[in-house]
């Protein structure tokens, strides 16, 4: 390819995906300290700091990534393909909170060094502790073909979710190819997350199609049955909308 803006806008065939749908040991987490206040040299009793990638372990077992190494914290649970990027917030008594893209909390980190997850079936958040080392998270790059394969997957993991056909669309360029993917695959997760709420399929019944763009803004939003989903390719895994984003764009009334 010539590096030049090239469109992909295919739809999933409506009669294939219908074919398709078939109706830890503990470790002390108080090294993160170092990494999210400055670091100090270890003592006589203190662990050596935290990796700047390190796998935790929560009281209930939920196993997550978090990446510090980039301009954004990054953090996923080892049980989800979604990778949340996270934005710090000042909390009292010196604590950070990170959060997601709807500003609810994700971590906290406090000046003790105390480690805190929040998570669905947790939501008042259970502590965590370091269980080594892990590896960065990033996007891989991605062709024409393999973009189309995800969209195709996406269709299928969002149609089966829905209980009919949601195609996939996207304009892509070899800079966007990587980025658009991850959305697509997020995208479906919000679908499938929106379709096990109260209520939530019937906000599905009227989303026929799910078309992905770049432009300078992230966001999500519904128009006349399609959920148009902008990412910003420079900003990474951070340049697209959470899954959570997503749903609440699904959930909100169609413009």
């Amino acid at each position: 390819m010539d590096g030049g803006p090239t469109a992909i806008s295919r739809t999933i065939c409506a009669a294939a995906v219908c074919a398709g749908l078939g109706f830890a040991g503990p470790a002390c987490a108080e090294s993160l300290h170092d990494l999210l206040f400055g670091h100090r040299a270890p003592g006589p009793g203190r662990e050596a700091p935290a990796p700047p990638v390190g796998r935790y372990v929560s009281e209930d077992g939920d196993a997550f990534t978090l990446d510090l190494t980039q301009d954004q914290p990054l953090l996923k649970f080892e049980n989800s393909p979604e990778v949340w990027a996270l934005q710090p917030h000042a909390a009292p008594r010196g604590d950070v909170i990170y959060k997601n893209d709807l500003g609810e909390p994700v971590l906290r980190a406090t000046r003790l060094g105390g480690v805190t997850v929040f998570t669905d079936h947790r939501p008042d958040g259970e502590a965590a502790a370091l269980a080594g080392g892990g590896a960065p998270l990033r996007l891989a790059p991605l062709g024409p073909q393999a973009l189309l394969e995800r969209l195709g997957q996406a269709s299928l993991r969002a149609s089966r979710a829905a209980k009919h056909v949601i195609a996939f669309d996207a304009e892509a360029d070899p800079a966007s190819s990587a980025v658009i993917a991850d959305a697509a695959l997020v995208t479906s997760v919000a679908v499938t997350r929106l379709a096990e709420r109260p209520q939530g399929r019937s906000r599905l019944l009227t989303l026929k199609r799910v078309f992905l763009e770049q432009g300078k803004r992230v966001a999500a939003v519904v128009q006349r049955g399609t959920l148009r989903i902008t990412v910003v390719p420079a900003l990474g895994l951070a340049g697209r909308p959470s899954s959570e984003r997503i749903a609440a764009a699904a959930s909100a009334p169609d413009r």
